[in-house]
Protein backbone atom coordinates (compact mmCIF):
# COMPACT_ATOMS: atom_id res chain seq x y z
CA UNK A 1 0.00 0.00 0.00
CA UNK A 2 2.96 2.36 0.49
CA UNK A 3 3.44 3.02 -3.23
CA UNK A 4 -0.17 2.42 -4.29
CA UNK A 5 -1.88 5.30 -6.13
CA UNK A 6 -4.30 7.44 -4.16
CA UNK A 7 -7.77 8.56 -5.17
CA UNK A 8 -10.55 10.94 -4.26
CA UNK A 9 -14.24 10.01 -4.04
CA UNK A 10 -16.92 12.54 -4.97
CA UNK A 11 -20.60 11.97 -4.17
CA UNK A 12 -23.26 14.01 -5.95
CA UNK A 13 -26.87 13.88 -4.75
CA UNK A 14 -29.10 15.48 -7.37
CA UNK A 15 -32.87 15.77 -7.19
CA UNK A 16 -33.18 12.20 -8.43
CA UNK A 17 -29.82 10.52 -9.08
CA UNK A 18 -27.09 9.86 -6.52
CA UNK A 19 -23.66 9.32 -8.08
CA UNK A 20 -20.39 8.04 -6.66
CA UNK A 21 -17.38 8.96 -8.79
CA UNK A 22 -13.73 8.03 -8.18
CA UNK A 23 -10.98 10.35 -9.41
CA UNK A 24 -7.21 10.34 -9.53
CA UNK A 25 -5.48 13.17 -7.68
CA UNK A 26 -5.23 15.09 -10.98
CA UNK A 27 -8.97 14.83 -11.62
CA UNK A 28 -9.16 11.96 -14.10
CA UNK A 29 -12.29 9.85 -13.69
CA UNK A 30 -11.57 6.24 -12.80
CA UNK A 31 -15.03 4.79 -12.17
CA UNK A 32 -18.59 5.92 -11.51
CA UNK A 33 -21.92 4.47 -10.53
CA UNK A 34 -25.30 6.18 -10.28
CA UNK A 35 -28.65 5.14 -8.84
CA UNK A 36 -31.90 6.81 -9.89
CA UNK A 37 -34.15 7.34 -6.89
CA UNK A 38 -37.91 7.56 -6.75
CA UNK A 39 -39.72 10.90 -6.61
CA UNK A 40 -43.03 11.03 -4.77
CA UNK A 41 -45.73 13.59 -5.48
CA UNK A 42 -48.31 13.17 -2.70
CA UNK A 43 -50.26 16.22 -3.91
CA UNK A 44 -50.11 18.89 -6.59
CA UNK A 45 -46.92 20.94 -6.24
CA UNK A 46 -45.33 18.51 -3.77
CA UNK A 47 -42.08 16.77 -4.78
CA UNK A 48 -40.58 14.50 -2.13
CA UNK A 49 -38.07 11.67 -1.75
CA UNK A 50 -37.36 9.00 0.84
CA UNK A 51 -34.33 9.88 2.97
CA UNK A 52 -33.65 6.19 3.82
CA UNK A 53 -33.74 5.40 0.09
CA UNK A 54 -31.26 8.20 -0.60
CA UNK A 55 -28.88 6.70 1.97
CA UNK A 56 -29.35 3.17 0.64
CA UNK A 57 -28.79 4.34 -2.93
CA UNK A 58 -25.58 6.02 -1.77
CA UNK A 59 -24.49 2.72 -0.22
CA UNK A 60 -25.04 0.86 -3.49
CA UNK A 61 -23.46 3.58 -5.64
CA UNK A 62 -20.32 3.69 -3.48
CA UNK A 63 -19.94 -0.08 -3.38
CA UNK A 64 -20.42 -0.46 -7.12
CA UNK A 65 -18.02 2.41 -7.87
CA UNK A 66 -15.26 0.85 -5.77
CA UNK A 67 -15.92 -2.55 -7.36
CA UNK A 68 -15.74 -1.11 -10.88
CA UNK A 69 -12.45 0.63 -10.06
CA UNK A 70 -10.98 -2.55 -8.62
CA UNK A 71 -9.06 -0.65 -5.94
CA UNK A 72 -8.45 -1.12 -2.25
CA UNK A 73 -10.71 1.38 -0.47
CA UNK A 74 -7.75 2.34 1.74
CA UNK A 75 -6.35 4.09 -1.35
CA UNK A 76 -9.11 6.72 -1.13
CA UNK A 77 -7.48 9.76 0.45
CA UNK A 78 -10.69 11.67 1.19
CA UNK A 79 -14.36 11.99 0.31
CA UNK A 80 -16.32 15.08 -0.72
CA UNK A 81 -20.06 15.52 -1.14
CA UNK A 82 -22.24 17.76 -3.28
CA UNK A 83 -26.00 17.92 -3.51
CA UNK A 84 -28.92 19.96 -4.76
CA UNK A 85 -29.56 23.06 -2.72
CA UNK A 86 -32.72 24.16 -0.96
CA UNK A 87 -35.65 21.81 -0.56
CA UNK A 88 -35.89 20.51 3.00
CA UNK A 89 -34.31 17.49 4.68
CA UNK A 90 -35.11 16.86 8.33
CA UNK A 91 -34.01 14.39 10.95
CA UNK A 92 -36.08 14.00 14.09
CA UNK A 93 -34.85 14.59 17.63
CA UNK A 94 -33.54 10.99 17.71
CA UNK A 95 -31.47 11.65 14.54
CA UNK A 96 -33.77 9.49 12.43
CA UNK A 97 -35.04 10.50 8.94
CA UNK A 98 -38.22 12.55 9.12
CA UNK A 99 -38.80 14.24 5.73
CA UNK A 100 -37.17 14.85 2.35
CA UNK A 101 -38.49 17.61 0.07
CA UNK A 102 -36.79 18.30 -3.26
CA UNK A 103 -36.01 21.70 -4.75
CA UNK A 104 -38.67 21.29 -7.46
CA UNK A 105 -41.41 21.53 -4.81
CA UNK A 106 -43.85 24.45 -5.03
CA UNK A 107 -46.29 23.79 -2.16
CA UNK A 108 -45.17 26.95 -0.38
CA UNK A 109 -45.75 29.32 -3.30
CA UNK A 110 -48.53 31.24 -1.55
CA UNK A 111 -46.56 31.50 1.69
CA UNK A 112 -43.47 32.68 -0.21
CA UNK A 113 -45.53 35.53 -1.63
CA UNK A 114 -46.84 36.46 1.81
CA UNK A 115 -43.35 36.41 3.34
CA UNK A 116 -41.96 38.44 0.45
CA UNK A 117 -44.59 41.15 0.81
CA UNK A 118 -44.18 41.23 4.58
CA UNK A 119 -40.43 40.99 4.96
CA UNK A 120 -38.79 40.54 1.55
CA UNK A 121 -36.68 43.69 1.68
CA UNK A 122 -35.60 43.10 5.26
CA UNK A 123 -34.66 39.51 4.46
CA UNK A 124 -32.66 40.55 1.41
CA UNK A 125 -30.79 43.14 3.46
CA UNK A 126 -29.52 40.31 5.67
CA UNK A 127 -29.14 37.22 3.43
CA UNK A 128 -29.14 38.77 -0.11
CA UNK A 129 -32.15 36.67 -1.06
CA UNK A 130 -35.91 37.12 -1.10
CA UNK A 131 -38.37 34.31 -0.29
CA UNK A 132 -39.30 31.83 -3.03
CA UNK A 133 -41.37 28.62 -2.98
CA UNK A 134 -38.79 25.81 -2.57
CA UNK A 135 -36.37 27.86 -0.48
CA UNK A 136 -35.49 25.88 2.64
CA UNK A 137 -36.73 28.35 5.29
CA UNK A 138 -39.97 28.96 3.38
CA UNK A 139 -40.65 25.21 3.27
CA UNK A 140 -39.84 24.95 6.98
CA UNK A 141 -42.23 27.82 7.71
CA UNK A 142 -44.88 26.06 5.59
CA UNK A 143 -44.35 22.90 7.62
CA UNK A 144 -44.74 24.86 10.85
CA UNK A 145 -48.06 26.26 9.67
CA UNK A 146 -49.49 23.20 7.91
CA UNK A 147 -47.87 20.16 9.55
CA UNK A 148 -47.21 21.16 13.15
CA UNK A 149 -47.02 17.49 14.09
CA UNK A 150 -43.98 16.96 11.84
CA UNK A 151 -42.50 20.34 12.75
CA UNK A 152 -42.68 19.46 16.41
CA UNK A 153 -40.69 16.26 15.81
CA UNK A 154 -37.94 17.96 13.79
CA UNK A 155 -34.50 17.92 15.35
CA UNK A 156 -31.97 18.86 12.66
CA UNK A 157 -32.22 20.64 9.30
CA UNK A 158 -29.88 19.32 6.62
CA UNK A 159 -29.34 19.56 2.86
CA UNK A 160 -29.15 16.61 0.47
CA UNK A 161 -25.37 16.30 0.70
CA UNK A 162 -25.45 16.72 4.48
CA UNK A 163 -27.66 13.63 4.67
CA UNK A 164 -24.82 11.74 2.99
CA UNK A 165 -22.29 13.16 5.47
CA UNK A 166 -24.51 12.04 8.36
CA UNK A 167 -24.91 8.58 6.82
CA UNK A 168 -21.15 8.18 6.29
CA UNK A 169 -19.83 9.69 9.51
CA UNK A 170 -22.70 9.96 11.98
CA UNK A 171 -21.95 13.70 12.22
CA UNK A 172 -24.57 16.45 11.84
CA UNK A 173 -22.92 19.23 9.84
CA UNK A 174 -23.45 21.69 7.02
CA UNK A 175 -21.41 24.41 5.35
CA UNK A 176 -21.68 27.95 4.09
CA UNK A 177 -22.45 27.42 0.38
CA UNK A 178 -25.69 25.49 0.96
CA UNK A 179 -26.73 27.63 3.91
CA UNK A 180 -26.13 30.90 2.05
CA UNK A 181 -27.76 29.51 -1.09
CA UNK A 182 -30.86 28.86 1.01
CA UNK A 183 -30.92 32.31 2.60
CA UNK A 184 -30.17 30.96 6.07
CA UNK A 185 -27.06 33.01 6.94
CA UNK A 186 -26.18 36.68 7.26
CA UNK A 187 -24.11 37.88 4.33
CA UNK A 188 -21.35 38.59 3.55
CA UNK A 189 -20.13 37.06 6.82
CA UNK A 190 -21.94 33.74 6.18
CA UNK A 191 -22.93 33.18 9.81
CA UNK A 192 -26.20 32.23 11.48
CA UNK A 193 -28.40 35.15 12.51
CA UNK A 194 -31.31 35.21 14.98
CA UNK A 195 -32.99 38.23 13.36
CA UNK A 196 -33.00 36.40 10.01
CA UNK A 197 -34.82 33.42 11.53
CA UNK A 198 -37.31 35.74 13.23
CA UNK A 199 -38.19 37.36 9.89
CA UNK A 200 -39.03 33.92 8.49
CA UNK A 201 -41.18 33.24 11.56
CA UNK A 202 -38.72 30.54 12.61
CA UNK A 203 -37.17 31.95 15.77
CA UNK A 204 -37.93 28.63 17.49
CA UNK A 205 -36.00 26.72 14.79
CA UNK A 206 -32.55 28.17 15.53
CA UNK A 207 -31.63 24.96 17.34
CA UNK A 208 -32.37 22.88 14.22
CA UNK A 209 -29.42 24.42 12.38
CA UNK A 210 -26.36 22.13 12.44
CA UNK A 211 -22.75 23.22 13.06
CA UNK A 212 -21.59 25.45 10.19
CA UNK A 213 -18.30 24.78 8.36
CA UNK A 214 -16.21 25.85 5.39
CA UNK A 215 -16.66 23.50 2.38
CA UNK A 216 -13.19 21.94 2.70
CA UNK A 217 -13.34 21.38 6.46
CA UNK A 218 -13.00 17.74 7.50
CA UNK A 219 -16.17 17.13 9.52
CA UNK A 220 -15.84 13.42 10.23
CA UNK A 221 -14.50 10.05 9.14
CA UNK A 222 -16.00 6.82 7.87
CA UNK A 223 -17.37 4.84 10.80
CA UNK A 224 -16.95 1.13 11.41
CA UNK A 225 -20.61 0.57 10.56
CA UNK A 226 -20.43 2.58 7.33
CA UNK A 227 -17.24 0.77 6.28
CA UNK A 228 -19.03 -2.57 6.65
CA UNK A 229 -22.04 -1.34 4.66
CA UNK A 230 -20.28 0.43 1.80
CA UNK A 231 -16.83 -1.11 1.39
CA UNK A 232 -15.13 2.17 2.31
CA UNK A 233 -12.19 2.12 4.70
CA UNK A 234 -12.85 3.08 8.30
CA UNK A 235 -11.28 6.41 9.19
CA UNK A 236 -11.36 7.93 5.67
CA UNK A 237 -11.82 11.72 6.03
CA UNK A 238 -15.06 13.32 4.81
CA UNK A 239 -15.24 17.08 4.14
CA UNK A 240 -18.29 19.33 4.50
CA UNK A 241 -18.82 19.60 0.71
CA UNK A 242 -20.59 22.05 -1.59
CA UNK A 243 -23.92 23.24 -2.92
CA UNK A 244 -23.98 21.29 -6.20
CA UNK A 245 -24.18 24.29 -8.52
CA UNK A 246 -20.99 25.69 -7.02
CA UNK A 247 -19.42 22.21 -7.10
CA UNK A 248 -20.32 21.81 -10.77
CA UNK A 249 -18.74 25.17 -11.59
CA UNK A 250 -15.59 24.17 -9.69
CA UNK A 251 -15.44 20.83 -11.46
CA UNK A 252 -15.76 22.54 -14.83
CA UNK A 253 -12.81 24.82 -14.05
CA UNK A 254 -14.65 28.05 -13.17
CA UNK A 255 -12.91 28.71 -9.86
CA UNK A 256 -11.34 32.15 -10.27
CA UNK A 257 -13.15 35.36 -9.31
CA UNK A 258 -14.49 36.85 -12.53
CA UNK A 259 -15.13 33.50 -14.16
CA UNK A 260 -18.65 32.51 -15.22
CA UNK A 261 -20.52 29.23 -15.15
CA UNK A 262 -23.72 28.11 -16.82
CA UNK A 263 -25.19 24.83 -15.57
CA UNK A 264 -27.84 23.21 -17.75
CA UNK A 265 -29.08 20.63 -15.28
CA UNK A 266 -32.45 20.16 -13.63
CA UNK A 267 -32.14 23.85 -12.80
CA UNK A 268 -31.00 26.72 -14.98
CA UNK A 269 -27.94 27.97 -13.10
CA UNK A 270 -26.12 31.10 -14.22
CA UNK A 271 -23.35 32.34 -11.97
CA UNK A 272 -20.48 34.79 -11.95
CA UNK A 273 -17.81 34.50 -9.25
CA UNK A 274 -16.49 37.49 -7.31
CA UNK A 275 -14.59 38.57 -4.20
CA UNK A 276 -17.51 40.75 -3.07
CA UNK A 277 -21.19 39.72 -3.12
CA UNK A 278 -23.57 41.53 -5.45
CA UNK A 279 -26.20 43.42 -3.44
CA UNK A 280 -29.00 43.76 -5.97
CA UNK A 281 -32.55 42.56 -5.33
CA UNK A 282 -32.95 41.54 -8.97
CA UNK A 283 -30.30 38.83 -8.52
CA UNK A 284 -31.79 35.55 -7.30
CA UNK A 285 -29.14 34.51 -4.79
CA UNK A 286 -25.56 34.86 -3.66
CA UNK A 287 -23.75 31.82 -2.25
CA UNK A 288 -20.56 32.10 -0.21
CA UNK A 289 -18.05 29.29 -0.63
CA UNK A 290 -15.03 30.66 1.22
CA UNK A 291 -13.48 33.84 2.63
CA UNK A 292 -14.01 36.58 0.00
CA UNK A 293 -15.46 33.99 -2.39
CA UNK A 294 -19.00 34.45 -3.73
CA UNK A 295 -21.11 33.00 -6.51
CA UNK A 296 -23.70 35.51 -7.76
CA UNK A 297 -26.56 33.52 -9.28
CA UNK A 298 -29.68 33.78 -11.36
CA UNK A 299 -31.43 30.41 -11.17
CA UNK A 300 -34.75 28.67 -11.84
CA UNK A 301 -36.08 25.15 -12.38
CA UNK A 302 -36.33 25.74 -16.13
CA UNK A 303 -33.41 23.93 -17.76
CA UNK A 304 -32.73 20.30 -18.65
CA UNK A 305 -35.55 19.15 -16.35
CA UNK A 306 -37.79 19.99 -19.32
CA UNK A 307 -35.88 17.56 -21.54
CA UNK A 308 -35.90 14.89 -18.82
CA UNK A 309 -39.70 15.17 -18.63
CA UNK A 310 -40.06 15.02 -22.42
CA UNK A 311 -37.84 11.94 -22.69
CA UNK A 312 -39.57 10.07 -19.87
CA UNK A 313 -43.11 11.02 -20.86
CA UNK A 314 -42.89 10.79 -24.65
CA UNK A 315 -39.75 9.00 -25.83
CA UNK A 316 -39.14 6.28 -23.24
CA UNK A 317 -42.72 5.06 -23.18
CA UNK A 318 -42.68 1.42 -24.16
CA UNK A 319 -38.89 1.39 -23.65
CA UNK A 320 -38.40 1.44 -27.41
CA UNK A 321 -35.16 3.46 -27.41
CA UNK A 322 -31.93 2.10 -25.97
CA UNK A 323 -30.34 5.57 -26.02
CA UNK A 324 -33.18 8.09 -25.67
CA UNK A 325 -30.97 11.17 -25.29
CA UNK A 326 -28.88 10.08 -28.26
CA UNK A 327 -32.13 9.71 -30.20
CA UNK A 328 -33.08 13.28 -29.19
CA UNK A 329 -29.81 14.68 -30.51
CA UNK A 330 -30.17 12.69 -33.73
CA UNK A 331 -33.62 14.22 -34.33
CA UNK A 332 -32.35 17.74 -33.65
CA UNK A 333 -29.46 17.18 -36.04
CA UNK A 334 -31.96 16.51 -38.83
CA UNK A 335 -33.54 19.96 -38.47
CA UNK A 336 -32.23 23.23 -39.93
CA UNK A 337 -33.34 26.28 -37.95
CA UNK A 338 -35.89 28.56 -39.62
CA UNK A 339 -37.41 31.88 -38.66
CA UNK A 340 -40.89 30.37 -38.19
CA UNK A 341 -39.90 27.36 -36.08
CA UNK A 342 -42.11 26.67 -33.03
CA UNK A 343 -41.27 28.15 -29.65
CA UNK A 344 -41.13 26.43 -26.25
CA UNK A 345 -41.82 27.97 -22.86
CA UNK A 346 -39.66 25.94 -20.39
CA UNK A 347 -41.81 26.32 -17.29
CA UNK A 348 -42.87 22.77 -16.40
CA UNK A 349 -41.96 23.53 -12.79
CA UNK A 350 -42.86 27.23 -12.74
CA UNK A 351 -40.52 30.14 -13.43
CA UNK A 352 -38.24 32.57 -11.66
CA UNK A 353 -40.81 35.33 -12.26
CA UNK A 354 -43.72 33.29 -10.96
CA UNK A 355 -44.56 29.80 -9.73
CA UNK A 356 -47.74 30.05 -11.85
CA UNK A 357 -45.76 29.93 -15.10
CA UNK A 358 -46.48 26.87 -17.27
CA UNK A 359 -44.79 25.15 -20.20
CA UNK A 360 -46.10 25.00 -23.75
CA UNK A 361 -45.14 24.65 -27.39
CA UNK A 362 -46.33 27.56 -29.54
CA UNK A 363 -46.52 28.07 -33.29
CA UNK A 364 -46.78 24.46 -34.43
CA UNK A 365 -47.66 23.72 -38.04
CA UNK A 366 -48.47 20.50 -39.84
CA UNK A 367 -45.04 20.26 -41.46
CA UNK A 368 -43.17 20.35 -38.16
CA UNK A 369 -41.59 17.14 -36.93
CA UNK A 370 -40.52 15.90 -33.50
CA UNK A 371 -37.08 17.31 -34.29
CA UNK A 372 -38.63 20.78 -34.53
CA UNK A 373 -40.28 20.29 -31.13
CA UNK A 374 -37.01 19.23 -29.55
CA UNK A 375 -35.02 22.05 -31.10
CA UNK A 376 -37.66 24.47 -29.80
CA UNK A 377 -37.22 22.93 -26.35
CA UNK A 378 -33.44 23.36 -26.53
CA UNK A 379 -33.86 26.99 -27.66
CA UNK A 380 -36.52 27.78 -25.04
CA UNK A 381 -34.27 26.52 -22.25
CA UNK A 382 -31.38 28.59 -23.64
CA UNK A 383 -33.62 31.67 -23.86
CA UNK A 384 -34.45 31.47 -20.14
CA UNK A 385 -30.71 31.08 -19.39
CA UNK A 386 -30.20 34.19 -21.55
CA UNK A 387 -32.81 36.12 -19.56
CA UNK A 388 -31.02 35.16 -16.33
CA UNK A 389 -27.65 36.21 -17.76
CA UNK A 390 -29.09 39.62 -18.70
CA UNK A 391 -30.21 40.16 -15.09
CA UNK A 392 -26.67 39.47 -13.87
CA UNK A 393 -25.27 41.83 -16.50
CA UNK A 394 -27.66 44.59 -15.41
CA UNK A 395 -26.45 44.05 -11.83
CA UNK A 396 -22.84 44.60 -12.91
CA UNK A 397 -21.62 41.01 -13.23
CA UNK A 398 -21.88 40.17 -16.91
CA UNK A 399 -20.03 37.38 -18.67
CA UNK A 400 -17.92 37.57 -21.83
CA UNK A 401 -17.35 33.81 -21.84
CA UNK A 402 -18.74 30.89 -19.87
CA UNK A 403 -18.08 27.31 -18.89
CA UNK A 404 -21.09 25.05 -19.57
CA UNK A 405 -21.72 22.02 -17.36
CA UNK A 406 -24.62 19.80 -16.39
CA UNK A 407 -26.41 17.25 -18.54
CA UNK A 408 -26.97 19.80 -21.30
CA UNK A 409 -23.22 20.10 -21.88
CA UNK A 410 -23.12 16.48 -23.09
CA UNK A 411 -25.39 17.17 -26.04
CA UNK A 412 -23.95 17.32 -29.54
CA UNK A 413 -26.03 20.46 -30.24
CA UNK A 414 -26.93 22.31 -27.04
CA UNK A 415 -23.48 23.90 -26.37
CA UNK A 416 -23.47 25.53 -29.82
CA UNK A 417 -27.05 26.75 -29.29
CA UNK A 418 -25.90 28.31 -26.01
CA UNK A 419 -22.89 29.97 -27.66
CA UNK A 420 -25.00 31.34 -30.52
CA UNK A 421 -27.90 32.44 -28.30
CA UNK A 422 -25.84 33.96 -25.48
CA UNK A 423 -23.36 35.49 -27.92
CA UNK A 424 -20.27 34.39 -25.95
CA UNK A 425 -17.73 31.56 -26.33
CA UNK A 426 -18.85 28.51 -24.36
CA UNK A 427 -16.31 26.00 -23.06
CA UNK A 428 -17.20 22.44 -22.08
CA UNK A 429 -15.02 20.71 -19.51
CA UNK A 430 -13.39 17.33 -19.96
CA UNK A 431 -15.09 16.00 -16.82
CA UNK A 432 -18.60 14.68 -17.32
CA UNK A 433 -19.39 14.50 -13.60
CA UNK A 434 -18.43 18.05 -12.72
CA UNK A 435 -20.46 18.15 -9.50
CA UNK A 436 -18.74 15.07 -8.12
CA UNK A 437 -15.37 16.44 -9.26
CA UNK A 438 -16.01 19.74 -7.48
CA UNK A 439 -16.78 17.78 -4.32
CA UNK A 440 -13.59 15.75 -4.76
CA UNK A 441 -11.63 19.00 -5.19
CA UNK A 442 -12.87 20.19 -1.80
CA UNK A 443 -11.81 16.85 -0.33
CA UNK A 444 -8.34 17.31 -1.83
CA UNK A 445 -8.05 20.78 -0.30
CA UNK A 446 -9.35 19.50 3.03
CA UNK A 447 -6.58 16.92 3.43
CA UNK A 448 -3.85 19.27 2.20
CA UNK A 449 -3.27 17.93 -1.30
CA UNK A 450 -3.92 21.43 -2.71
CA UNK A 451 -3.78 24.83 -1.05
CA UNK A 452 -7.18 26.07 -2.23
CA UNK A 453 -9.86 25.62 -4.90
CA UNK A 454 -7.91 27.66 -7.46
CA UNK A 455 -4.84 25.42 -7.20
CA UNK A 456 -7.07 22.33 -7.23
CA UNK A 457 -8.88 23.54 -10.37
CA UNK A 458 -5.56 24.19 -12.11
CA UNK A 459 -4.46 20.61 -11.44
CA UNK A 460 -7.76 18.72 -11.70
CA UNK A 461 -9.81 20.34 -14.49
CA UNK A 462 -9.32 20.60 -18.25
CA UNK A 463 -11.37 22.02 -21.13
CA UNK A 464 -12.32 19.62 -23.90
CA UNK A 465 -13.94 21.98 -26.43
CA UNK A 466 -14.87 25.62 -26.94
CA UNK A 467 -17.89 26.62 -29.00
CA UNK A 468 -17.60 30.02 -30.70
CA UNK A 469 -20.74 32.01 -31.57
CA UNK A 470 -21.73 31.82 -35.24
CA UNK A 471 -22.22 35.44 -36.39
CA UNK A 472 -24.80 34.24 -38.93
CA UNK A 473 -27.08 33.10 -36.06
CA UNK A 474 -26.96 36.34 -34.04
CA UNK A 475 -29.88 38.06 -35.78
CA UNK A 476 -31.87 34.80 -35.84
CA UNK A 477 -31.70 34.40 -32.08
CA UNK A 478 -32.14 38.09 -31.33
CA UNK A 479 -35.44 38.07 -33.24
CA UNK A 480 -36.69 34.80 -31.77
CA UNK A 481 -35.70 35.80 -28.22
CA UNK A 482 -37.77 38.97 -28.63
CA UNK A 483 -40.80 36.99 -29.83
CA UNK A 484 -40.33 34.44 -27.02
CA UNK A 485 -40.19 37.22 -24.42
CA UNK A 486 -43.35 38.80 -25.82
CA UNK A 487 -45.07 35.40 -25.73
CA UNK A 488 -44.22 34.93 -22.06
CA UNK A 489 -45.53 38.37 -21.15
CA UNK A 490 -48.76 37.72 -23.07
CA UNK A 491 -49.15 34.30 -21.43
CA UNK A 492 -48.90 35.61 -17.88
CA UNK A 493 -52.58 36.57 -17.44
CA UNK A 494 -53.62 33.29 -19.07
CA UNK A 495 -51.47 31.30 -16.63
CA UNK A 496 -52.98 33.31 -13.77
CA UNK A 497 -56.49 32.55 -15.03
CA UNK A 498 -55.66 28.87 -15.56
CA UNK A 499 -54.75 28.44 -11.90
CA UNK A 500 -57.66 30.48 -10.61
CA UNK A 501 -60.67 28.59 -9.25
CA UNK A 502 -62.94 31.54 -10.03
CA UNK A 503 -65.36 31.26 -12.97
CA UNK A 504 -63.84 32.53 -16.19
CA UNK A 505 -64.65 36.20 -16.74
CA UNK A 506 -65.46 35.59 -20.41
Amino acid sequence: MVDAPRYLLGLDAGNTVIKAVLFTLDGKQVAAHGIDGATHQPAAGMVERSVPELCDNARVAIGQCIAKAGIDARQIAAIGTAGHGNGLYLLDTDRQPLLGIQSLDSRAAQLAGILDRRAGKALHAICLQRPWPSQTPVLLAWLKQNRPDLYGRAGTLLFAKDVLTWYLTGELASEISDMSGAGLVRMPEAVYDEELMRLYGLEDAQGMLPPLHQPSDVVGTITTQTAARTGLAEGTPVVAGLFDVVASAMGSGAALPGSASVVAGSWSINQVFSTEPVKDERVFMVAAYGPNRYANMENSATSAANLEWYVRALIERGAHHDDPFGFVNELIGQVSPRHDDPLFQPFLYGGRLGSHYRASFFGLAGWHSEGHLLRALYEGVMFEHRRHVSVLADAGVGMDQAVLSGGGSRSAHWPQIFADGLGVPVTVAEARETGALGAAMMAAVGVGLYQDEVEAAGAMTRAVQTYVPDPAMAAHYERRYGIWSTLNAASDPIWQELLSERPHAG
